[in-house]
């Protein structure tokens, strides 16, 4: 089974703003290896301003604090 990939923010947003600066959705999948609907994803919330700074800093403490939660709950 193929495994699945995490990008960054930064590239997200990179990959976006390269779209809406007029590159085509074929030729940024294939430079990427992405698909074009994961592209129109990631446009879709860059306009809606889901990859902003502050979108990103508040997703990574939501991750770590569920992290230290579960860390938390092993050691008893």
């Amino acid at each position: 089974m193929a495994k699945h990939r995490t990008h960054s923010i930064d590239f997200k947003r990179q990959v976006a703003q390269d779209y809406l600066a007029g590159e085509t959705l074929h030729g940024l999948a294939k430079r990427h290896d992405l698909s074009r609907n994961l592209i129109r994803i990631w446009i879709r919330k860059y306009e809606a301003g889901a990859l902003d700074e502050d979108t990103a800093a508040a997703e990574l403490l939501q991750e770590y604090e569920a992290r230290i939660a579960a860390l938390e709950r092993l050691v008893g």
